[in-house]
């Protein structure tokens, strides 16, 4: 995902790439935070896929929920995201990474509902065979594991951690978010 984004990062529309990778590179810079540019591309996308589904009810709701959760209002997203449930497992959106459950999880987690959080990640990891090799995969363990801490489940969050951990045991150990994650598996103990 990061040439892509240094791609998008440059402006304009990108002469040679698929809706895909333009789907994907506007939800990249809203991850990012880079929102300028990833309202000019999902602005963009909306205008010139106006009869697309996918377009409308997936690719617009999940980016412009990640640029309000960027932006520290979660509870918009939340609003958003509704439109996408009905489609988010479909696998042929997003290149089936189930971005809009993720996003709603972490929607959930910064507006401090543990349970609500916890059921979108535990939404990711029932369909692994659908996720794949995307790194919602891996992070929905780390995720849950929030989740499970902001409930108050020291036993599960334990466990959900260690599975994250255990994904990454062979990771370079100066990753920030394996840095973060087992700082906050610390605090557990």
């Amino acid at each position: 995902m990061g040439t892509l984004l240094k791609q998008f990062e440059i402006g304009g529309s990108q002469p040679g790439l698929d809706q895909d990778s333009e789907e994907i590179g506007s939800f990249a810079l809203a991850w990012a935070g880079n929102i300028p540019r990833a309202e000019s591309l999902v602005n963009d996308l909306g205008r010139r896929f106006p009869q697309d589904t996918l377009v409308q009810s997936v690719v617009l709701p999940t980016v412009r929920a990640q640029i309000e959760l960027s932006r520290g209002i979660p509870v918009r997203g939340i609003d958003l995201l509704r439109t996408a449930a009905p489609y988010e497992l479909t696998g042929v959106s997003l290149m089936g990474c189930i971005y809009p459950a993720y996003v709603r999880g972490e929607t959930y987690l910064a507006a401090r509902e543990g349970a609500a959080a916890a059921a979108e990640f535990q939404k990711i990891l029932d369909h692994r065979g659908l996720v794949g090799a995307c790194e919602t995969g891996a992070l929905a363990h780390l995720q849950l594991g929030r989740a499970y801490a902001l409930q108050g489940d020291t036993a599960k969050a334990k466990a959900a951690y260690q599975d994250y951990l255990t994904l990454w045991k062979d990771a370079d150990p100066d990753i920030p978010i394996l840095k973060q994650a087992k700082a906050e598996y610390a605090k557990l103990q």
